[in-house]
């Protein structure tokens, strides 16, 4: 093990160990090698290009895909007292020369660049005027046509190759399924370069998954009875709905925001800085808004329409929970999120080829929605990533989904979708199934077919049900050229012919769970721990305002967690809490020592917690994490 970069994660950082893979992969890129590097939101990709940087003479120049994130990793890396920097459009002229200046006189361990100025020739004249360490591509799944937040501008970073041949090159990102994973390699010319994969699963997250039926008050639900007053992100699918949405939450008491596309900049720089800032935030936003979010505290990642793949699903909801703490995944979806998504498909002027990839990535995503056996295990299937055994925290293994013969119900739903023309959508077809008096069925004389009213003994609800999971299994197609109409595939002749059985899921009420699979627990245990837990939030609330960043760039959840588990009393104490470095000790031990001496000296006795008597009960195991404030 390299007892420099050893040096640097204890003492700059604040952690005691490595993860898997962080060591060989930082040893690699010092011996001048390439990498190719897939971790898991909250995994630690960044230590992996931050330790080499600051270890190298030269700089790290970072490649990053937003400005506010930017800003963001650099606030916190100069939280650790390491010499950061970034070039975007929000700075001065004056501020930029100062910057290039500094690259220049080799004063930076890290630059961070969006691909745009990358490109410049003045910023390409800069860096081959600069001692180099190395480039870190972040995001790196963005340089993919087939990955799911393709960005044109990122195939142009080959260059770093054919300029730079000699510089040591990391590509990273939390998702890639293997098509995405070779065209970033072929793409960014890292054919030679070693990959490192260390898995996908986020165990943290429950996963959980219900059918539309009024989504917003089932919304509302989820947030007042799991998560009120904690910060979570709300996507749909268009601008008009994260407005309304966004709208109608501010009219139930709830503090949230909307952000899109359509927004000026000004605004959306807003929303984000107090996204980023405030800890009872709700972000509702269309996919414009997420990537390279570095909030650790992010309670819930709710999805009011369902994602175009299981990519976009993995990422958008790996937003959640960064600091390891529990968070909730929850979806609700039904048939017209199918449409919708189709009809977008198919009017884009992508070429055959991209739609019919397209095709296969929503059929893998409704796949994942219709699945009765255990979510992650088919999400981590998905990325070709094998769990031996059903996880325990996604609503299929807490409450198991019962199945049913449906054969004869899809019978009587293809018939009739069949007999009626082939041309009508589910809501014209379940009121011929059960036999609803109707002019329009009338006018067409279909009160004269057989299949009118052979469905009775189901409700519209559970109708739906059945023609959802008949089009996730592709039975049915929809026209989404047209109007929507339902047709039969050549997969529904057997079904038609009895030649094989069909199990379908039925639906039933959902249930709120419990978190007992999960040892790292979001709120304190005890009112006493509660108590310090809101001392010590607003104790660092207030160093954050001063400095102007935001509050877990003081420290994450997960550190003040310690602080109240170890109760540390002195600096040496706190020096073992998880996420403590050199320069926050410095910085910030007096503070918040002062908060816990004060919370025991007054409060100790209050509940009989004869635990509560100032001592560290155990030394603090300290892992490396992507979630340290950088």
């Amino acid at each position: 093990m390299n007892l420099k970069a050893l040096d640097i994660l204890n003492n700059v950082f604040g952690y005691q160990d490595f993860r898997p893979h962080q060591n060989e992969i930082i040893e690699h890129i010092l011996g001048g090698g390439n990498a190719l590097v897939l971790m898991p939101t909250g995994g630690g990709k960044s230590l992996c290009y931050q330790i080499p940087a600051m270890l190298h003479s030269g700089i790290g120049v970072v490649i990053s895909p937003l400005i506010a994130l930017m800003q963001d990793q650099v606030d916190g890396l100069r939280q650790l007292g390491i010499n950061a920097a970034f070039l975007n459009s929000t700075l001065s002229y004056s501020e930029t020369r100062h910057i290039e200046q500094q690259a220049h006189d080799n004063e930076l361990d890290l630059l961070y660049v969006a691909p745009e100025r990358l490109m410049m020739p003045r910023m390409l004249g800069l860096l081959d005027r600069c001692d180099l360490a190395l480039f870190a591509i972040d995001e790196a799944h963005c340089v993919s046509q087939w990955g799911h937040d393709f960005r044109p501008e990122y195939l142009k970073l080959s260059v770093l190759h054919e300029r730079f041949p000699h510089i040591p090159r990391i590509a990273l990102t939390a998702t890639a399924d293997e098509p995405t994973r070779q065209d970033i390699i072929e793409r960014l010319q890292l054919q030679q370069a070693h990959r490192y994969i260390t898995g996908f699963d986020r165990p943290n997250i429950r996963y959980r998954i219900i059918h539309k039926n009024r989504p917003l008050e089932q919304l509302l639900s989820f947030i007042k009875n799991e998560h009120r007053g904690k910060s979570g992100i709300v996507y749909c699918l268009s601008r008009k709905k994260v407005g309304a949405t966004a709208e109608q939450l501010r009219e139930k008491g709830l503090n949230a925001l909307p952000y899109h596309a359509g927004l000026s900049k000004a605004m959306r720089q807003q929303h984000q800085a107090r996204f980023l800032a405030e800890e009872d935030l709700i972000m509702v936003a269309t996919v414009a808004f997420g990537m390279g979010i570095d909030k650790p505290d992010v309670r819930f990642v709710a999805h009011l329409d369902l994602p175009k793949s299981v990519e976009a699903y993995y990422q958008e909801t790996g937003r959640a929970g960064r600091d390891g703490l529990n968070a909730d995944a929850w979806m609700t979806y039904g048939l017209q999120d199918v449409i919708a998504l189709r009809q977008l498909l198919e009017s884009s002027e992508a070429d055959e080829k991209h739609k019919r990839i397209e095709r296969h990535k929503l059929e893998a995503m409704l796949g994942l929605c219709e699945i009765t056996t255990c979510r992650r295990q088919a999400l981590l299937g998905y990325f070709s990533e094998h769990l031996s055994a059903p996880c325990g925290n996604c609503d299929t293994c807490l409450h198991p989904p019962e199945t049913w013969d449906g054969t004869v119900t899809a019978q009587k739903a293809l018939s009739c979708v069949y007999r009626t023309g082939q041309r009508f959508g589910v809501n014209y077809v379940i009121d011929v199934l059960r036999g609803k008096d109707n002019p329009r069925i009338e006018g067409f004389s279909h009160h004269r077919l057989s299949t009118f009213g052979i469905g009775k003994e189901l409700s519209v609800q559970e109708w739906r049900s059945v023609f959802r999971q008949l089009v996730a299994t592709d039975l049915l197609a929809i026209d989404v050229q047209g109007y929507g109409g339902l047709h039969l595939t050549p997969k529904s002749r057997p079904v038609l012919r009895g030649e094989s059985q069909l199990q379908l899921r039925r639906e039933k009420p959902s249930k709120r769970t419990n978190r007992q699979k999960i040892s790292l627990q979001a709120s304190p245990s005890t009112p006493l721990d509660a108590l310090l837990w809101e001392a010590l939030r607003t104790c660092r609330k207030r160093l954050a305002e001063q400095q102007g960043v935001p509050p877990y760039v003081i420290f994450h959840d997960s550190t003040l967690k310690e602080m109240i588990k170890y109760r540390p009393q002195d600096k040496e104490q706190f020096k073992s809490i998880s996420g403590v470095g050199e320069h926050k000790l410095n910085h910030y031990s007096d503070e918040f020592l002062a908060v816990i001496r004060e919370h025991f000296g007054k409060n100790e006795t209050n509940d009989g917690d004869t635990s509560g008597n100032g001592n560290v009960v155990a030394v603090p195991i300290r892992n490396a994490t992507d979630d340290h404030p950088s």
